[in-house]
């Protein structure tokens, strides 16, 4: 079983490579434009340039083939700035330091301490690595070596990002939608869940296993605040940025997440009391649990229909807070639960 496996998992993914334009086609996308970049940075190294032993060159095009085409163009200048530090200290060790232990030493510790620069990001760690290959292959008295791997490095570092830029420029729109499809979904069913323990009154375990179901919720809306973030990033310097997804219908849902978390704890509070005054009577838990159902239908679809039945919905909820009727004149649990649905609903509406 073990071995069907292995050997049926490249075939799924390739498969989902053609029928989905989703995460799969987009890393198959950047491997290979990271393998030409790399073929394209020795070529021109080897054959135009002519220069000995070019292994950075391929190496820094393909660490250039980023995520998105600004970070790109943000680590080629950061991967240069650190590689020039590193032959720069090299360098000097080379020249003032007689002993190649201690130099490589001395530069590796100097390269790592200078490396954590913030400014240099993640090719930081190229400051010491460099200094150290440089000790270690006995380039650092040899002038001509070293401007050598500051050229291959910069023209790696450029194929790489220009690759990156101009070859079918890396978006996130998929990741976007997938985010939009699966908060509206858990959000519609959190308040189907909310509806079912509104219309069912006290119901402490329901109201516990809610709080779990909005865990996740939490969860997701930190995905999408992630999706929002990378799609955005995406866009900067990108040629295809016009043909991105729109980010805002997932911003609006992620700003349902306030009022939503407010509504559970009052709807939780009022099912887990023992004073009979935090239960709304049987007529407004109906209105409440139709607009909650109402609001997850909105929440999935955008329904126009259903959001006019919404403001309906509040309105009456409204106007049983202000009518003194038996069963509502006490209820301090129908005000708590109304400003929050209130919100939600503007917020649906904002969309």
């Amino acid at each position: 079983m073990a071995g069907r496996i292995r050997w049926t998992a490249p075939f799924t993914w390739l498969g989902r490579v053609v029928r989905v334009p989703g995460e799969e086609r987009r890393s198959l996308v950047q491997i290979t434009k990271a393998a030409a970049a790399a073929v394209i940075a020795w070529l021109v190294a080897t054959s135009v340039l002519k220069l000995p032993q070019p292994f950075l060159a391929p190496y820094a095009a393909v660490f250039l083939v980023q995520a998105t085409v600004y970070r790109s163009l943000r680590g080629w200048a950061q991967q240069v700035g650190a590689v020039s530090v590193g032959v720069l200290l090299a360098a000097g060790a080379g020249q003032l330091i007689p002993s190649m232990t201690v130099a490589l030493g001395l530069v590796v510790f100097a390269g790592l301490l200078i490396g954590s620069w913030p400014g240099f990001g993640d090719s930081g760690v190229w400051v010491g690595v460099t200094g150290m290959l440089l000790i270690s292959y006995g380039n650092a008295t040899e002038p001509v070596l070293l401007a050598d791997r500051l050229l291959e490095t910069a023209l790696g570092a450029a194929i790489g990002a220009v690759m990156n830029a101009v070859v079918l420029p890396p978006l996130h729109g998929e990741r976007l939608r997938e985010a939009t499809s699966r908060l509206a979904s858990a959000i519609g069913d959190v308040l189907e869940e909310t509806a079912a323990l509104v219309r069912g009154g006290e119901q402490a375990e329901a109201a516990d296993r809610l709080h779990e179901r909005m865990r996740d919720v939490r969860s997701l809306v930190a995905d999408a605040e992630d999706a929002i973030g990378w799609t955005r990033e995406s866009r900067y310097l990108n040629l295809r940025r016009r043909r991105e997804a729109r980010d805002e219908p997932l911003a609006n849902l992620i700003s349902l997440w306030p009022p939503l978390a407010q509504l559970i704890d009052a709807v939780s509070e009022a099912a887990q009391s023992d004073q009979p005054f935090r239960h709304p009577g049987e007529y407004a838990r109906g209105v409440v649990g139709e607009l909650l159902e109402t609001l997850a239908e909105v929440a999935r679809s955008g329904d126009p229909a259903k959001q006019d039945r919404c403001r309906a919905l509040v309105e009456e909820i409204d106007h049983l807070l202000v009518t003194p009727t038996d069963e509502v004149t006490t209820s301090i649990g129908l005000g708590a639960m109304a400003l929050p649905a209130r919100r939600l609903v503007q917020r649906l509406e904002a969309d």
